[in-house]
């Protein structure tokens, strides 16, 4: 289920931004991107629609997906 980020408080929102942004695996290619630059990209993707966030209620738990992924997996499901 899409979440809208639109809903979630902003402290709460920026805390799940920081969260996905200090996961190990996340790639931001061959030079290291500050912190503060990867959260203001986040909330940019997030903005434009390009990443949404999503709940499993199955796994419990809150993610960022990349819109076309989420769509797939929806598809998939069908």
């Amino acid at each position: 289920m899409i979440i809208p980020w639109q809903q979630i408080n902003g402290e709460t929102l920026t805390n799940l931004l920081e969260s996905y942004a200090l996961r190990e695996g996340t790639d931001y290619g061959e030079q290291e991107v500050p912190f503060d630059k990867k959260i203001e990209s986040l909330r940019s993707q997030l903005e434009n629609g390009d990443i949404v966030i999503v709940y499993s209620e199955l796994h419990e738990s809150v993610n960022l997906m990349k819109k076309e992924e989420f769509k797939a997996s929806e598809n998939e499901q069908l």
